[in-house]
């Protein structure tokens, strides 16, 4: 976005059917802001038309609803190709650069992108549609985004028939209303500033990636080589450092308990009840109790009384999953008392023995994700139980050493959260400009 952007606030509005705009502006059903072409807002080809076995190693791209992600940009992983041929066959469903494209049934529905401008062409599937807006009507980039907002995800939901799996056809697509600047280049410069936030959002993602790939790279050779070593030995668990030693959980824990079969009855206010969904949530290997957490659940001061004995959790300590997505360690850094689902286990360690943050990593890296897995192999539940927990073999390097391991790994960590919490920020600008300039209480001046 090139130059000093000056936005002001929109004084002068009109009621229309889809909410207050500025008076300046227009509300266009979406097929007459599309090329007059018979095809220009068109779906995929019926399933017969087009098998998984026609797919190809490489050719034109065929783009499913995995390839368009929630937030609006486009999903290159996972894509299939047909050939020029089978394109040529089907091609009432092409798409071009700059097409939009939208998931027009079941649960992604309405989800949006636009096709990218690294491919020539490609051919949607039947699960999706493609609009091609006409550029002396409308920037197409704008319609994209107001179709992103909950304006038009909105109107799709509204429009879509069916309750187990909702669809919606090209008739309701073409229907759909779109508040819009007469001003071109209004609707340009607000598709400019959203595009360049979500420019920041897609840079700031490529360094969690990388900052992600590093740390994972770090723990595997810091978790099973350590620092400077140069003998080393095979065991149970692999090869590690000849001056390590391989423990069962056990003997560096004080507590390795559940709360009682008994489950609390919750309300609505008290003391934090955690879920293991709850428990998942939390970025990096660190549990902090958001009081926000739309999972989090309460249960009475007796309640917490009677599981305390069990689960009484401190800082340091380390929360388990034992059930379903087993083998997540979370260490505790808040002072706050809660208590966790049966499906959580609570790990003390003994803090002569063993660092509590290299305990979490340890727990949390392939040498015992593996033995957990082989714990609960052909179990119906997948529930990992106490014993098999605190038979866990966790290979031991001295407490310095772990200390110093630690250190390097949670600096990775505090690195990855201090992005990922940029990212957060980002999306929160987003959906703000995104309220404000798609319904013209804000504007952008045009020279």
């Amino acid at each position: 976005m090139e130059g000093k952007v000056e936005f002001y606030k929109e004084t002068e509005f009109k009621d229309t059917e889809i909410g207050r705009i500025p008076k300046e502006w227009e509300v266009v059903k979406l097929k007459h802001l599309v090329k007059r072409d018979k095809f220009a807002i068109v779906d995929g080809p019926f399933g017969t038309q087009l098998h998984s076995n026609e797919y190809v190693e490489w050719g034109v791209p065929l783009i499913r609803v995995d390839n368009i992600n929630k937030n609006g940009s486009f999903n290159p992983n996972n894509l299939v190709y047909i050939t020029e041929e089978k394109w040529e066959e089907l091609k009432r469903s092409a798409i071009f650069p700059r097409d939009i494209l939208l998931a027009k049934t079941g649960a992604t529905i309405g989800k949006v992108c636009l096709f990218p401008e690294k491919f020539k062409k490609g051919l949607i599937a039947s699960s999706c549609a493609k609009i091609t807006i006409d550029p002396s009507k409308a920037y197409n980039q704008y319609i994209f985004y107001f179709l992103l907002s909950n304006f038009g995800y909105s109107q799709i939901l509204a429009l879509a028939t069916g309750s187990t799996r909702p669809t919606i056809n090209l008739n309701p697509i073409s229907k759909v209303k779109i508040a819009i600047p007469k001003n071109i280049k209004e609707q340009q410069k607000i598709a400019e500033i959203l595009s360049t936030v979500d420019e920041a959002i897609q840079k700031t993602d490529e360094i969690i990636d990388k900052t992600e790939s590093l740390k994972k790279g770090l723990m595997q050779e810091l978790l099973t080589k350590g620092i400077g070593h140069k003998e080393f030995k095979d065991t149970e668990v692999g090869r590690i450092p000849k001056d390590w030693k391989v423990v069962k959980l056990e003997e560096i824990t004080t507590k390795i308990k559940d709360i009682d079969h008994k489950m609390p009855k919750k309300q609505e206010i008290g003391i934090p009840f955690v879920s293991i969904k709850c428990m998942l949530k939390y970025p990096d290997f660190n549990f902090y109790l958001d009081p926000n957490d739309p999972d989090l659940e309460f249960i009475s001061k007796e309640e917490y009384e009677y599981h305390v004995q069990r689960f009484d959790v401190e800082r340091g300590d380390i929360i388990y999953s034992r059930f379903g997505s087993i083998g997540n360690a979370k260490l505790i850094t808040t002072e706050q008392p809660f208590i966790a689902s049966y499906s959580i286990v609570l790990i003390k360690p003994n803090r002569n023995k063993v660092n509590s943050t290299f305990l979490t990593y340890i727990l949390n890296s392939e040498t015992v994700r593996k033995q957990a897995k082989i714990a609960t192999k052909g179990a119906t539940n997948r529930n990992l139980h106490l014993k098999d927990i605190k038979n866990l073999r966790v290979p031991l390097p001295s407490l310095f050493e772990q200390q110093k391991i630690a250190e390097i790994l949670s600096t990775v960590g505090e690195k990855l959260e201090i992005l990922k919490q940029e990212k957060v920020k980002l999306e929160r600008i987003k959906r703000w400009f995104m309220e404000e300039l798609l319904t013209g209480r804000i504007r952008v001046r045009i020279a």
